[in-house]
């Protein structure tokens, strides 16, 4: 079938050429190869498709009516290719994003630019601090953080979140400043949940801690945060609002606490779309302007 195929393409070039040498010339080719293609399409196909002689081609009836289905299928396969090739240089169709509540705040700025300047860009955001099948949601790209798990998706580096240590004015009021090891190990602490009870270890230290409050959700450990329940490790860019604020309080203390990469993750590494690529480069040029 794909024999019989190439073959009708190259039956459209010659008549859209006028000669077997120029079709040659325009599949990168030899005469004798052109000619052989097309003595092996009338037999295929049973019937004689072109007179020939020595100054000219012409058609037979047959090969009239045959042809127009021939140059019918090289132009459709011409716009697909066009199609594919727009799709490829050009931000088009809709991007599908999966990643965590807390990022969602960042994806707005950062994208505004791309997608104000295609018109032809749609953009659908999956949402969820659990797991997401990436698959299943047809996702075209996937912010995550931290230690990645072992898949098959291709990982790029991006950003990188900066932690500390924050508390709200109400809490640290109550309870005081922290200033020892001991002090920070009594204190009430928010952290996202890890599937266990067991107690954490702080970041930079020997101390562990038992959280008294947990979540799944990063953006919902800071709003305990701010409403005086606890201590958090929380995203220095992601509080900067809640600071300038007054609502939360950046703590200086022993600790040292880990810089967590960002991570785009996308089905393959080579023959991006376009949106996938813009997007990319818009997120890494948004985060290295909010660290």
């Amino acid at each position: 079938m794909l024999d019989q195929l190439k073959r009708m393409a190259v039956f459209a070039s010659v008549i859209g050429h006028g000669s077997f040498a120029a079709a040659a010339r325009q599949l990168r080719t030899s005469t004798s190869a052109v000619s052989q293609q097309i003595r092996a399409l009338e037999t295929d196909m049973g019937v004689t498709l072109l007179h020939r002689s020595t100054r000219k081609l012409s058609l037979t009836p047959a090969g009239e009516r045959f042809h127009a289905g021939c140059a019918a299928m090289v132009a459709a396969a011409e716009t697909a290719q066009a199609q594919l090739q727009q799709l490829r240089d050009a931000p088009e169709g809709e991007l599908r994003i999966a990643m965590t509540v807390g990022f969602g705040r960042r994806i707005g700025p950062a994208l505004a630019p791309l997608l104000a300047a295609h018109a032809g860009l749609k953009l659908h955001l999956q949402v969820e601090d659990g797991f997401t099948d990436l698959v299943a949601h047809r996702i075209d790209l996937a912010i995550r953080f931290g230690r990645l798990p072992d898949s098959q998706w291709v990982a790029q580096r991006i950003g990188t979140v900066h932690t500390s240590l924050y508390a709200a004015p109400a809490y640290l009021a109550q309870h005081g400043v922290p200033g020892t090891l001991d002090g920070l190990r009594a204190a009430d602490w928010l952290m996202l949940n890890d599937g266990t009870d067991q107690p954490r270890r702080l970041p930079g230290s020997d101390v562990s801690v038992q959280p008294r409050y947990t979540s799944n959700n990063q953006l919902t450990l800071q709003q305990l945060c701010e409403a005086g329940l606890g201590l958090a490790p929380l995203g220095d860019a992601d509080v900067a609002e809640a600071v300038a604020a007054g609502r939360l309080l950046r703590l200086d203390t022993q600790l040292a606490l880990p810089e967590l990469p960002i991570w785009a993750l996308t089905p393959q590494r080579d023959a991006q779309p376009a949106k996938v690529r813009h997007a990319i480069a818009a997120l890494k040029s948004h985060l290295a302007e909010v660290r």
